[in-house]
């Protein structure tokens, strides 16, 4: 598949090693050019988003109700692609970003849920649109926070411990869950996040390091088939 003629996306990332993933494996692999501003390095955020193909935002430990400088100028930005049907996609933060830009609340969620865990995926059209045949998979959480549905959103999956898990508002798509690891941002989130997960050992939805690590090559096998079936999905909304 080829698609030179397509504008790039842009990918914001804010926190160094939660990085694209395996979507910017996928993008490479389907010669979609894609560039990355490194929010957490203080690379200046563009003033449109009208020469991009695509807006992709990454997850990140900081909230969208933080008083940080960057987070309303990337509001606005998720509002402008809205509005000019550029194609959202969010992972986590990004998709927490993408909720509150669009008139939703981000609240904390009853307990933190961390590691991996099974999501249902919701009984609609839209939901057979992104995930196909998939009625159920294991993907992988990190996040303390959840997000209500903006205005027009449609539901997509919910899990045990967070019923939020992602929705969608025609081609955009705002996911809480992570479907863009790589076994080795598995191995360095548990290395950065092993303070927090001391802390979090009491929440029922929490896995420690070694839980994680465990059959890893297998869990990320299985959840970049599903990764790679929505961001199939998400890259037929593209502006030419």
């Amino acid at each position: 598949m080829t698609q030179t003629n397509v504008k790039p996306i842009i990918i914001f990332r804010f926190l160094a090693h939660e990085g694209s993933g395996y979507l910017g494996d996928f993008l490479t692999a389907q010669n979609i050019p894609w560039q990355l501003v490194k929010v957490d390095e203080g690379e200046a955020l563009p003033t449109s988003i009208l020469a991009y193909s695509g807006m992709v935002l990454m997850g990140g430990p900081m909230s969208v109700n933080d008083d940080l400088p960057w987070i309303a100028p990337i509001l606005d930005l998720v509002r402008e692609a809205r509005d000019n049907d550029i194609a959202l996609l969010g992972h986590c933060l990004g998709g927490q970003l993408m909720s509150k830009a669009l008139g939703g609340v981000v609240t904390q969620n009853a307990v933190k849920e961390i590691g991996w865990g099974e999501v249902m995926v919701s009984q609609n059209e839209a939901a057979k649109n992104w995930f196909g045949s998939i009625e159920t998979f294991n993907a992988f959480h990190w996040h303390g926070e959840t997000f209500s549905l903006p205005q027009g959103a449609t539901h997509l999956l919910a899990s045990p411990y967070c019923q939020n898990q992602a929705w969608s508002i025609g081609r955009h798509l705002a996911l809480q869950t992570h479907i863009e690891m790589t076994a080795e941002m598995v191995q360095k989130w548990c290395e950065e996040g092993e303070s927090e997960l001391k802390e979090s050992v009491a929440s029922p939805a929490v896995q420690q390091a070694d839980a994680m690590q465990q059959e890893l090559p297998l869990h990320v096998f299985f959840l970049q088939k599903v990764a790679k079936q929505v961001y199939s999905q998400w890259i037929k909304g593209l502006k030419a």
